[in-house]
């Protein structure tokens, strides 16, 4: 007897399961079980569970009897005339929805050629077994899973026309492509997400080949004629939000052009683009510490008899200022009001930013890399028929990786950009690359791709045969504009004394442990001791106890904690972490005694 469970709950039991299974199926199929209904034999434990609950994902397969699909020619000409809808094919059991529970019972083929009698369903179509990303990298099946999940994550990550209606939004720190293109080598996905809408890349010329050294370790040389006419151009918008928040006691902020009077009032230079309402002209081209919307804001603590003044000194100047290491232009200034009721003003800022060494670029299958070299035009090599690539991509690139994806698009690229028509890359279902290599060949190209490349500096023949193409190219959102900041002195942690961390902090860059290893490398040793005295600091030690002591020198006197006063100290120069060390060790019962010598 086989055990029957009906949404986990035991109903009952059977003589036999494969009966059973096979009428429900059919009670499913002919309309009297929902067509939501899903059934599983476990062989293991040896019970039958039926499964008519929410929540389950469920997927459609086209069902296979005897080897043969029940999806005959005749139904996808009705399908085409629109004479039956997809319902129908579900009512006739020509598709069955599975979940996870029945699909362990299910012999499932992804192509239609391998199917044997043994097999219950068929895929769809072969390139459901990938998401919506994946399925955008061509030729996807040539290359590791991880690459294209690499791939798809960089589909992610490029910047295009995101919105259509871009410049009424107010993003947080969005950037787009000026020139987006559709691709030459695209799948089906581009067609089902209407990516021709909303493009996110770029076609170039792709030659790949060393040059000099500057495009290893996954660097790319570009071309600094195709970057003047436009190519990968972007700008970044950002948004600055400045709202008159009320406060207790009928306080309130006031945007407006602050005086002179109040209280941290910056120079005139930064508010030289306010107009009369404090706020800024639109256009105005600004660098970081310009005033974009003026604001003037009550006392904090009106406790304070001082600041309890209505006068106009004890107001506080609370403008929105443009950050640190930033510049751009106003692109547009909106005055509207909160939920609460409060006036804003969201100031946009726009910045152009031109492809510059460092910024990140990808192909679409996970072959990520930055700007090592750009170089003039002239200097670029060009074919024999004068084509001058616009990217020149490390070969050393593509033998670990084995992204063969990668090569088959650039030679997909090529037939299209020659034939003037787009190739189908799609997943499984593409076109195979001998009959490229076969339009290539009727084009009066050569099959492999390859081509005779001469040099740009001395016009010397290179004695290599160079693959050349066309691919489509991704910027990415990684910009050295954005992340690039330098610094020579500013603010420090109030605990450990150390430089703050980060940009918007105006912080420094941290100096680890393999910095440190280049220096003596390169025979800077001496050099690591000022490099390490971010938190210099000299501290009186007890020459008795060993502990950290107090020294007054206006009055030239020493007080030890532990020995009492006028206790001989000797100043040692340390840093101030291995201070707050000290002090750590102190509160958990640990005595840290030091020995001082004289290093003389």
């Amino acid at each position: 007897m086989v055990s029957i469970f009906l949404n986990g709950k035991f109903i009952g039991e059977h003589e036999d399961s494969a009966a059973l299974i096979s009428e429900i199926k059919n009670l499913r199929k002919d309309g009297s079980l929902p067509k939501s209904t899903n059934v599983r034999y476990n062989k293991e434990e040896d019970n039958v569970t039926i499964f008519t609950d929410k929540g389950r994902a469920r997927r459609p397969l086209i069902v296979v009897k005897n080897g043969k699909l029940a999806l005959t020619n005749e139904h996808i000409d009705r399908l085409k005339k629109n004479e039956i809808v997809w319902n129908d094919l579900v009512t006739e059991g020509v598709i069955e929805y599975l979940d996870a529970e029945e699909e362990e019972n299910a012999f499932i083929e992804i192509n239609e050629a391998n199917l044997t009698p043994e097999h219950t369903h068929l895929e769809i179509s072969p390139t459901v077994i990938m998401g919506p990303q994946a399925n955008m990298v061509p030729y996807g099946e040539h290359s590791m899973s991880f690459r294209v999940t690499l791939g798809a994550k960089m589909v992610k990550q490029s910047l295009g026309m995101y919105a259509a209606n871009v410049p009424i939004r107010s993003d947080t720190d969005v950037s787009i492509i000026h020139y987006p293109q559709v691709p030459i080598v695209k799948t089906q996905m581009y067609d089902l997400i209407n990516f021709e809408a909303h493009p996110a890349g770029q076609n170039v010329i792709v030659a790949i080949m060393p040059y000099e050294g500057y495009n290893i370790q996954d660097a790319i040389v570009i071309n600094k004629g195709s970057i003047d006419r436009g190519l990968f151009r972007a700008t970044s918008f950002r948004p600055f939000v400045t709202e008159e928040l009320k406060y207790p006691g009928g306080q309130a902020d006031e945007i407006s052009l602050p005086d002179k009077e109040i209280k941290g009032y910056r120079t005139e230079h930064v508010y030289r683009y306010l107009e009369d309402d404090g706020i800024i002209t639109p256009e105005a081209e600004i660098n970081s510490g310009d005033v974009l919307v003026g604001r003037v804001s009550p006392p904090r603590f009106l406790a304070s008899l001082e600041e309890f003044r209505v006068s106009s000194e004890s107001r506080r100047e609370t403008s929105t200022v443009l950050p640190h290491s930033q510049k751009g232009i106003v692109e547009n200034v909106l005055i509207s009001e909160s939920e609460e009721g409060n006036k804003f003003v969201k100031v946009k800022v726009r910045d152009s930013r031109i492809p510059e060494l460092g910024d990140k670029f990808a192909s679409r299958h996970g072959q990520k890399g930055v700007i090592g070299l750009i170089i003039p035009e002239e200097d670029m090599p060009y074919t024999a028929n004068g084509i001058v690539p616009d990217i020149i991509f490390s070969p050393h690139s593509i033998p670990t990786r084995m992204t063969i994806s990668h090569m088959i698009e650039i030679l997909g690229g090529k037939v299209g950009a020659l034939d003037g028509k787009t190739i189908d890359g799609t997943i499984f279902q593409n076109v195979p690359e001998a009959h490229l290599r076969k339009m290539l060949r009727d084009a009066g190209f050569k099959e492999d791709g390859s081509e005779t490349v001469y040099d740009g500096k001395t016009g010397e023949e290179l004695k290599a045969r160079i693959f050349v193409g066309s691919q489509y190219y991704f910027r990415l959102r990684h910009m050295v504009a954005s992340k690039m900041h330098a610094r020579s002195r500013g603010p420090v942690q109030l605990l450990t004394r150390q430089p703050t961390e980060g940009r918007a902090k105006e912080g420094g860059l941290r100096l680890g442990e393999m910095e440190k290893d280049c220096f003596v490398a390169h025979g800077s040793a001496l050099l690591l001791k000022e490099r390490f005295d971010s938190d210099r600091t000299i501290l009186p030690i007890c020459k008795n106890c060993g502990m950290v002591a107090i020294y007054n020198h206006f009055k030239n006197k020493s007080n030890c904690q532990v020995c009492g006063e006028d206790a001989p100290v000797s100043f040692v120069e340390m840093s101030y972490a291995f201070k707050l060390l000290l002090d750590e060790l102190k509160s958990m019962c640990i005595y840290p005694k030091m020995i001082i010598k004289s290093k003389y």
